[in-house]
C-alpha cells in the first residue's frame, strides 16, 4: 500500500501530464485548421468572399462594394465639316446689318388711298443708291399718336380754332387707337397720357379754358414730345395743332429739326391755324403787341412759323395743313386718319453697313409693273395725279467699337 505521501505526489505528477496534453490536443487542432485551402473554410461557414464578376467595386475587410458597372454607351459622332474649297481659308464672318424702315402713303390729290400697288412698284434709295425691299406689307393699323396743342394767350380765333381742329380729330379715333394729349405755353403739359378712353381725351380738351400765359414755345414742346415717343415700340405720330409761331424757346431751330432727324419711326402732322385773322390783319395792320383784339407778330412770322411746321412735316413723311375755314376741319382729319391708317410698309437692309451715326437721305419711286412710270386713271379713265408721302431721310445708328 502506498502511503499518503506517495499518493499526493502520484496525483500532481498526472495533474502536470493532464494540462501537457490538452495544450498539445489545442496546437493540432489549430494547425489542422490553418492548413486547410481558403475556400474551404469559406465553404465551412457558408459566406462568399470572392466579389461577383458584376460587382465592380473594390475588397474591403468585410466584404466586396457591390457597385454596378456602366453601361458602356458609343461616343457622339464627330461634328461633320463642312466642304473645303480649295485655296480659300477658314475664316468666321458675323454681319450686323440693321433693317430701315419706311412707310409710304400714295394717295390721289383728293385725299384717296391707292392702294393696288404691289412691291415690284416700289423703287427705294439712300443717298442715291439702290436699296433692295426684303418686307413689304399694306394694312390698316389702330393710331398711336400725340395730340400737341398750342394753348397760349395769343386771340381767342387761335384759341377757338386749335379747340376745334382738336375736337375733329378725336371724332375720327378708333377704339383700338391710343392717344395722349399734351398742351404747350411757356412749357408742355401732358394732359392725359396714352389711352384708349375717347371721354378721357375729350375731357382733357374740356379743361382748356383760359390760357394762362402768351409765350408759344413750339421747339420746346415739340422736343419733349419727341423724347417722350422715342421709348414707345412701333411707328408713332404727332398731331401738331398751332400757330407754329415760337416765342423764346431753349431749343433753336438747328436744334429741333436734328431731333426731328434723329428720332426713328415718327410721323408728324402739322395744322396751322388762324390763317384768316392773319389775313386781317395783314391788311389792316392790326399788330398788338399787347395780345388784345389784334395778333402779337406781322404776317411775315407768321408765314415762316408756317414754313418750320411744313418743314416738320415733309422731313418725317407727314403732311402740312392750312385751313381757310373751319369747316375744313373734317375733311382734313379724315385725310389725315386714312394717311395713318392705310400705309405701306417697306423695309430694307442697307447696302451701306457702317453704324456711324450720320444722316441718310431717302428717296421713294413708284413706277409700273415693266419698270416705267406708273399711270392711275379714275374711274372715266382719266390719268390722275398722286403724290407719294415718305420720310426725307433717317440717322444711322452710332456705335462706337
Amino acid at each position: 500500500m502506498f502511503s499518503c505521501r506517495s499518493r499526493t505526489r502520484i496525483e500532481a505528477v498526472r495533474s502536470v501530464v493532464l494540462r501537457w496534453f490538452c495544450a498539445a490536443l489545442v496546437t493540432g487542432i489549430a494547425a489542422a485548421v490553418l492548413a486547410q485551402p481558403q475556400d474551404q473554410r469559406s465553404a465551412g461557414n457558408g459566406q462568399q468572399t470572392q466579389p461577383p464578376p458584376e460587382a465592380g467595386g473594390p475588397n474591403s475587410d468585410i466584404g466586396p462594394y457591390a457597385i454596378p458597372k456602366k453601361k458602356e454607351e458609343p461616343p457622339p459622332p464627330p461634328p461633320s465639316k463642312p466642304k473645303r474649297i480649295e485655296g480659300m481659308g477658314d475664316y468666321s464672318i458675323q454681319v450686323n446689318v440693321p433693317l430701315v424702315e419706311v412707310p409710304v402713303s400714295v394717295t390721289t390729290k383728293d385725299g384717296q388711298f391707292i392702294s393696288s400697288l404691289k412691291k415690284e412698284n416700289f423703287r427705294v434709295y439712300e443717298d442715291g443708291v439702290p436699296q433692295t425691299v426684303s418686307n413689304f406689307n399694306v394694312s390698316e393699323a389702330p393710331i398711336t399718336a400725340v395730340l400737341l396743342v398750342e394753348f397760349a394767350y395769343i386771340h381767342y380765333q387761335f384759341t377757338i380754332e386749335t379747340l376745334q381742329a382738336s375736337y375733329s380729330f378725336v371724332q375720327s379715333l378708333k377704339p383700338e387707337d391710343w392717344i395722349a394729349v399734351t398742351s404747350y405755353d411757356m412749357k408742355p403739359d401732358i394732359l392725359v397720357d396714352f389711352t384708349q378712353d375717347k371721354r378721357a381725351v375729350l375731357g382733357a380738351l374740356n379743361s382748356l379754358r383760359i390760357p394762362g400765359f402768351s409765350e408759344t414755345n413750339v421747339f420746346d414742346a415739340l422736343y419733349d414730345t419727341l423724347d417722350r415717343m422715342d421709348r414707345i415700340e412701333g411707328h408713332k405720330y404727332v398731331i401738331l395743332i398751332g400757330s407754329g409761331y415760337d416765342s423764346f424757346s431753349r431749343i433753336k431751330l438747328n436744334q429741333i429739326y436734328q431731333k426731328v432727324k434723329s428720332t426713328k419711326d415718327v410721323t408728324i402732322f402739322t395744322v396751322s391755324t388762324g390763317w384768316t385773322l392773319r389775313e386781317y390783319c395783314d391788311l389792316r395792320n392790326c399788330v398788338d403787341r399787347t395780345r388784345g383784339m389784334g395778333i402779337p407778330v406781322t404776317q411775315i412770322d407768321y408765314l415762316q412759323a408756317d414754313n418750320q411746321l411744313r418743314t416738320f412735316s415733309h422731313m418725317t413723311g407727314g403732311r402740312f395743313y392750312q385751313p381757310r375755314f373751319q369747316g375744313e376741319y373734317a375733311g382734313i382729319f379724315k385725310e389725315i386718319a386714312g394717311d395713318i391708317r392705310n400705309q405701306y410698309s417697306l423695309a430694307y437692309h442697307p447696302t451701306n453697313p457702317k453704324l456711324d451715326g450720320t444722316y441718310r437721305k431717302l428717296k421713294v419711286e413708284v413706277v409700273a409693273a415693266d419698270g416705267g412710270p406708273l399711270q392711275v386713271h379714275d374711274q372715266k379713265g382719266k390719268n390722275v395725279k398722286y403724290d407719294i408721302n415718305a420720310r426725307e431721310g433717317y440717322t444711322a445708328k452710332h456705335v462706337v467699337e
